[in-house]
């Protein structure tokens, strides 16, 4: 692909009528035929303090091959204005009968570069402006993760920022499939304290959990004497051992963000905080009462309408609920169940449209080093469309727990309150793939998974083990002022 000659020919493929992009502004003089629109028109999105200096560069980079107009710098302004403001626009062309905005809309696609955070952001926004045509997106991997590009073939190591690179990637969003990924949504739940009157600030929740605010009054969410949060999630949400290993990396790098430029770097570092914070001799250095099954009772949702304890064993350290098989930069816990414990357990393989949401746990390091065994996955505890774990007075005051690569520090009841976290289903975005995605749809015929493709269930344990709200990420989404957006990476 490199010697392709990237003409303007090739361009004009992505290239959106200046009369789309600004309101109120002549339409292009001849530059695009109203019979003939860009067969791939694409918004771009970079946040341009990701990946150190590559963020910046790749904003340039996009600006040159593309209209200036349809590049966005997220720490400039958010998708939500971006995305009311075009499509407000499209609509008014719309009724106004302009083919080329019908065009556009029909086909428009977004490109968002950053961090899994920066990413999940955008598909907030989309899912909740309720579009009548909602673009399908492409991620380009500017953090350290990168889970959701992995995911859906987009690669997990950082790109070239170079002109070349950014017409190759051009090239390939205009060839992807689109494909739908099941949204969640988080509810958490704790009575006020009699002591304080806003539990919030200790909390020191991710500011990428855009979405993570507290309910009003007058939400149908909110109980008398319980503060009420509500968020979001697209690969994941883990608590325990893995997300205290996040928090101290993310801890580290507010305290020395010019240590943390490098991909490589920041992958070494995150490795080394595993083994010095104690989790490779679990059963030396952490208690039993860092157990899951310690800490919380937990439900599950199998079929609508009925709860259903999950019975976690009780060395299991660290719970993941996975929508997508990619995690920690790119393992896959769940796996592909065999058809035997399809049949007995009623276990199937992780398609990430399906509506339900896999439960994978660990005991320790050790256990979760077996990701990196072909075929090799943590202990499958179950699949639900609802997950519910309740906390109540033990002998711990604290967790740890992480959406989407984002972890923060959960303070735990030490009297007779309650906390309460609960998932379940919220719907579906768009998203775009490439042909060699690892990610399987539910309707798709030629996935493998439908050809009783089976793993050799390595390690395996056998243990028996309100849709369609808002996000919050349009409009309501806000980075405090002291906040580096290079945190949302």
């Amino acid at each position: 692909m490199g010697s392709r000659n990237y003409d303007s020919e090739f361009l004009k493929n992505f290239w959106i009528p200046n009369h789309v992009l600004v309101p109120d502004s002549k339409t292009d003089d001849g530059e695009i035929d109203a019979g003939d629109g860009p067969k791939c028109p694409v918004l771009v999105f970079v946040n341009s303090k990701s990946g150190g200096q590559l963020g910046g560069d790749l904003l340039k980079t996009y600006r040159s091959v593309l209209k200036e107009k349809q590049v966005f710098d997220l720490g400039e302004e958010g998708p939500d204005k971006v995305l009311s403001r075009i499509y407000a626009n499209l609509e008014n062309l719309k009724v106004q009968g302009d083919q080329l905005a019908i065009w556009t809309m029909e086909r428009l696609r977004l490109i968002v570069a950053g961090g899994d955070g920066t990413a999940g952001w955008l598909l907030g926004v989309v899912c909740d402006l309720k579009l009548s045509h909602p673009p399908a997106i492409a991620t380009v991997p500017l953090g350290t993760g990168n889970n959701l590009p992995f995911a859906f073939g987009w690669g997990k190591k950082n790109p070239g920022t170079d002109e070349q690179s950014v017409l190759s990637f051009l090239e390939q969003v205009l060839k992807a499939k689109e494909m739908k990924i099941d949204n969640w949504h988080i509810l958490m739940r704790m009575r006020t304290p009699k002591h304080s009157c806003d539990p919030v600030a200790p909390l020191e929740l991710p500011h990428s959990l855009h979405a993570f605010h507290r309910v009003s009054e007058t939400d149908e969410l909110n109980i008398e004497g319980c503060h009420t949060f509500r968020g979001g999630f697209w690969n994941y949400f883990s608590m325990g051992m893995d997300a205290q290993v996040s928090y101290a990396f993310h801890s580290e790098r507010k305290l020395h963000p010019e240590k943390f430029k490098n991909q490589l770097v920041n992958q070494s570092t995150y490795a080394k905080l595993g083994c010095t914070q104690g989790w490779f001799l679990a059963s030396l250095f952490h208690p039993p009462t860092r157990n899951i099954a310690h800490m919380a009772k937990v439900k599950v949702m199998k079929t609508p309408g009925h709860w259903e304890d999950l019975q976690i064993p009780s060395g299991i350290r660290s719970i993941v609920c996975l929508n997508l098989p990619s995690f920690s930069g790119g393992l896959n816990p769940w796996g592909t169940p065999n058809r035997r414990r399809q049949r007995d357990r009623d276990l199937t393989p992780p398609y990430v449209d399906d509506g339900l949401i896999e439960v994978v746990g660990f005991r320790d390091a050790w256990h979760g080093l077996v990701l990196l065994a072909p075929n090799g996955h943590g202990t499958r505890l179950a699949q639900a469309r609802k997950i519910r774990f309740e906390f109540h007075k033990g002998a711990v005051d604290h967790t740890y727990m992480r959406i989407d690569g984002e972890p923060w520090k959960q303070p735990l009841p030490t009297d007779d309150d309650t906390v309460l976290v609960e998932i379940s289903h919220h719907g579906q975005v768009n998203m775009l793939a490439t042909h060699d995605a690892r990610s399987k749809s539910v309707y798709d015929p030629s996935s493998p998974y439908h050809n009783d493709a089976e793993d050799d269930d390595v390690n395996e344990e056998d243990i028996l083990a309100d849709e369609f709200r808002k996000f919050g990420a349009a409009d309501t989404f806000k980075i405090p002022d002291e906040v580096d957006i290079a945190h949302l990476s």
